[in-house]
C-alpha cells in the first residue's frame, strides 16, 4: 500500500478546486480537516487559478473541436441537398410553392448582403481610427 503524501494532498486539493469541488467534499475526500483546506486555498491560490485556467481551455479546444466537426458534417449534407436539387425538376412544384421558395431565397440573399456590407463598413472604420489616430499623433508632435 503506497503512503499518500501531503503534496500528493495539495496536488488532488489545486485539482479538485480548479473544479470547483467544495471544501467539504475535498475535506472526505481527501481526509483533511475543513480549516487546513481553506489555508491550503489561501496558500495556493495561484495554483488553483492556473489550473482552473487550464481546464477551461482544454473545455473550450473540445468544444471548438466538436463545433468544427458539426459544421463539417452540415457542409457535407448542404453539398449532398444541393446535388440533389440539381437532378429534380421543379415543374411539378406547386405556385404557392415556388413563390415560398423564391422569398426565402431573398431573404436569404439580402441577409448575406446585409452581412457583408456591415463586415466592410467595421473594416472601413477600423481603417479610418488607425488613420485619425496617427494623425493626432502626428499633430500633437
Amino acid at each position: 500500500m503506497t503512503k499518500v503524501t501531503k503534496i500528493d494532498q495539495k496536488e488532488k486539493f489545486i485539482e479538485l478546486r480548479a473544479k470547483e469541488v467544495t471544501y467539504e467534499e475535498i475535506a472526505n475526500q481527501l481526509g483533511v480537516s475543513k480549516p487546513t483546506l481553506i489555508k491550503w486555498g489561501k496558500e495556493l491560490e495561484i495554483e488553483v487559478s492556473n489550473r482552473r485556467a487550464l481546464e477551461l481551455e482544454l473545455l473550450q479546444e473540445r468544444y471548438y473541436v466538436s463545433k468544427r466537426k458539426r459544421i463539417e458534417l452540415y457542409g457535407e449534407q448542404l453539398k449532398e441537398l444541393i446535388g440533389e436539387l440539381k437532378k429534380r425538376d421543379l415543374s411539378e412544384l406547386s405556385t404557392e410553392k415556388l413563390i415560398e421558395l423564391q422569398m426565402k431565397t431573398i431573404a436569404t440573399l439580402k441577409q448575406e448582403e446585409t452581412s457583408i456590407w456591415l463586415k466592410e463598413r467595421k473594416s472601413l472604420e477600423d481603417s479610418l481610427k488607425i488613420e485619425l489616430d496617427s494623425s493626432i499623433s502626428e499633430w500633437r508632435a
